[in-house]
């Protein structure tokens, strides 16, 4: 907060198609989608449309108790959308909470299935991010943002990331991989019957700085659950709609999930919204007459908010009108050509990309890939170069993190990389 307050930083005050505008009218272009969730831009005039029609219908009315139409055609649409299975929708509010609707789903799913069980073991990931409030802090692997709340957080099963920059010195990245995938396997079944659910991002650990995992561990991972009948959740927050190139990151290995938490994309930007889907399998340990108390204890003032879904509603029809998806493969290319030329900057250590999201992890040395000491905020330094030639861009540590909005044109995200090239040269100098 203290630099924060003494950087100055930019306040918004309108926007238009990908850029944003301050109140000194200064225009910045939207590189990080508003904290990844921007999909179509801004004033987006179908998306406006849709919300004010739904305002002179209701703007909100609580879902306990009640429905409204919109949350229910919003329902529908995900289901026909998601992999095979996910037949039964949650709402809640944001990412976090619809990852704390998921595990708690999966918790009280054993304790009421046919044969009850009292499985009582999360496993998630080294590096793992998955929201902020306790239970997502809890499956959490960043040190920076969660090792404060150790003493209110619940014991995980933590396997390793499965990235090759993250090996242990003196192994090659095969050596290391092939380590994370016996190790996944190893822990799932030494712990099988405990193991209430395991949790992942699917292909990309975003908030990791974009830790992009090796083509067939997720398929791997549903196979191994799959085996044991442990449900896997996976957590597109930050990957889901389209940033991968899919709608959603588990379709690009075949995976169908047990439970899927969504939020982010959702409302193409907008509003506030998340949905947790689950399987018939899993919804139906919570049916029954109220006097068994089988009901799921867990709700939120505005889940399933009739403007919220109808700004989802007229985002996933963009999807379909404007071939979105089509789009995300032209942009996925457009910045694996542009950011060729960085790759052999001395400090540059990895590009890593995954269709849309890049991150760009900067080093002091690159052939110890020893880091820059943290009091020189070198990745924040570079966002402060890009911002002065109009580009709002996030860095995590030393990582700088390119997220441009699946509907961006292309000319944009040309600009986006030519601004982050002369932002890198400023910086650190040109590559020798």
């Amino acid at each position: 907060m203290q630099a924060w307050r003494e950087e100055n930083a930019p306040v918004i005050v309108a926007a238009e198609g990908f850029h944003l505008i301050d109140e000194e009218g200064r225009r910045y272009l939207d590189g990080h989608s508003s904290l990844w969730c921007n999909v179509h831009g801004h004033r987006v005039p179908a998306i406006d449309e849709a919300i004010r029609q739904q305002i002179d219908r209701v703007s909100h009315t609580t879902l306990l108790g009640l429905a409204n139409d919109r949350a229910a055609e919003l329902a529908a649409e995900l289901v026909r959308r998601a992999p095979s299975g996910l037949n039964k929708v949650f709402y809640s509010d944001d990412g976090s909470t619809a990852v704390e609707a998921a595990m708690k789903v999966a918790w009280q799913y054993h304790r009421q299935k046919p044969r009850p069980e009292p499985r009582d073991l999360f496993v998630g990931l080294g590096s793992a991010y998955h929201g902020d409030t306790i239970g997502a802090v809890s499956v959490g692997g960043i040190d920076t943002f969660h090792a404060i709340y150790g003493g209110m957080t619940f014991s995980t099963l933590r396997l390793p990331s499965p990235t090759a920059l993250r090996r242990p010195p003196g192994t090659t990245a095969d050596e290391y991989l092939a380590h994370c995938g016996e190790m996944m396997e190893r822990t799932i079944e030494e712990h099988a019957q405990r193991i209430a659910a395991v949790i992942v991002e699917p292909l990309v650990q975003a908030a990791a700085g974009v830790l992009v995992h090796p083509r067939g561990y997720l398929a791997r991972l549903r196979a191994v659950t799959a085996r044991h009948g442990i449900p896997l959740i996976a957590d597109e927050v930050a990957v889901g709609f389209g940033r991968t190139g899919a709608l959603f990151a588990c379709e690009q290995e075949d995976v169908a999930p047990d439970l899927l938490c969504l939020s982010k994309g959702i409302t193409g930007g907008y509003l506030p919204l998340a949905a947790t889907l689950c399987t018939d399998k899993i919804e139906s340990a919570f049916l029954g007459h109220p006097s068994e108390g089988r009901t799921f204890y867990h709700g939120h003032t505005y889940t399933g908010n009739p403007l919220a879904c109808a700004a989802s509603l007229a985002s996933l029809r963009l999807f379909d009108e404007n071939r979105v998806l089509e789009n995300v493969a032209v942009l996925a290319d457009e910045l694996r050509q542009q950011l060729a030329p960085l790759v052999a900057h001395r400090h540059v250590g990895e590009i890593r990309q995954c269709g849309i999201m890049v991150g760009i992890e900067f080093v002091a040395d690159r052939e110890k890939l020893e880091p820059f000491s943290a009091t020189r905020r070198l990745g924040h330094q570079l966002t402060l170069a890009c911002r002065r030639r109009g580009v709002i861009l996030r860095n995590i540590g030393d990582v700088l993190v390119l997220w441009p909005a699946p509907a961006m044109p292309r000319e944009l995200v040309r600009q986006l990389v030519d601004v982050v090239r002369a932002s890198v040269e400023e910086v650190l100098g040109k590559s020798e």
